[in-house]
């Protein structure tokens, strides 16, 4: 999935790159991509869009240059998480809601400690 050219610029609290969102039929659609961004920008950004996904038909859209294995191990089962490596090389995955979102958890430090 790419990011649509119509989709429309949102601000983000502590993005570090441009988020976006757009509508697939009665899904809403947030995104970034973070493809030549160096870490900790991929994790920052993931974790800011991740506090948006506040109901069942919102899903955010990360393209990145690889897997964000560290975000996998740091969210763990709180996010549906759909995953592919797309045909130009970079890694997209879509995440999904799965509970109610509580922002003050340690899983939203943004921080990265490795």
């Amino acid at each position: 999935m790419n990011i649509p050219n119509d989709a429309q610029k949102i601000i983000v609290d502590s993005a570090t790159v441009d988020f976006f969102t757009f509508n697939v039929g009665e899904q809403t659609f947030f995104a970034f991509d973070t493809s030549r961004t160096p870490p900790p920008e991929p994790m920052v950004n993931a974790m800011a869009g991740l506090k948006l996904l506040d109901a069942p038909h919102k899903k955010l859209l990360m393209i990145n240059h690889k897997m964000p294995m560290g975000l996998f191990d740091k969210i763990g089962e709180a996010f549906e998480v759909d995953q592919c490596m797309r045909e130009d090389g970079l890694a997209e995955v879509i995440f999904g809601f799965k509970t109610v979102i509580d922002a003050s958890d340690p899983c939203f430090d943004a921080s990265c400690h490795g």
